[in-house]
């Protein structure tokens, strides 16, 4: 099976994704952008926000995706595969850019992917008051530093992203204690 837990920075992805490979040890662990070496390379340079252009951002997400597709999910569809972010975060980030028309969005990922996504997507959400006490907390990278309503867009555009790629859905309320998170995804699996 192969999943992907989504959220927003900060939304407890990478603390819900380590309780997963407590249970499932054998567990394929991977993450979009950076799972390969052209990834790490591709999420630097995402999250260095160097790319002045949006479809230029995009087309370097497409790129990530299409390594990590052949690399990673690929060898590994007869495991279980848990992955921090998938395609739906490069549709969410895309749409909201509102530079590719959503056919478009649909079709490129599907030549990225080659139509392989996620059997099961959970989306951690935040509110309002959570991403802004969350995100004091911490450094902010040049995504964070867009701001919470920019992050904010991003997650109610996952929902999105997700119904144009038909990949389903499970919103789960991340302020919710982090055992509450793993139980809530470990029975939906």
């Amino acid at each position: 099976m192969y999943i992907a837990i989504e959220g927003i920075d900060t939304a407890g992805k990478s603390t819900q994704i380590s309780e997963l490979k407590k249970i499932y040890p054998d567990a394929v662990i991977t993450k979009e952008p950076g799972a390969t070496e052209v990834g790490k390379e591709i999420r630097n340079i995402v999250l260095s926000a160097r790319a002045k252009s949006k479809k230029a951002e995009f087309l370097l997400f497409l790129a990530d995706r299409a390594e990590h597709i052949k690399e990673v999910v690929k060898p590994n569809l007869e495991n279980m595969i848990i992955s921090d972010r998938s395609a739906i975060s490069g549709v969410a980030y895309a749409l909201i850019q509102g530079k590719i028309d959503e056919k478009e969005l649909v079709s490129l990922n599907d030549f990225a992917t080659d139509k392989i996504y996620p059997n099961k997507v959970f989306l951690l959400k935040l509110t309002k008051e959570e991403l802004e006490f969350r995100l004091s907390q911490k450094k902010l990278d040049g995504i964070e530093l867009r701001g919470v309503e920019y992050l904010l867009s991003i997650q109610e555009s996952i929902i999105t992203a997700a119904k144009l790629l038909n990949i389903k859905l499970i919103e789960v309320d991340a302020t919710k204690s982090i055992k509450e998170i793993t139980d809530e995804i470990i029975e939906s699996i």
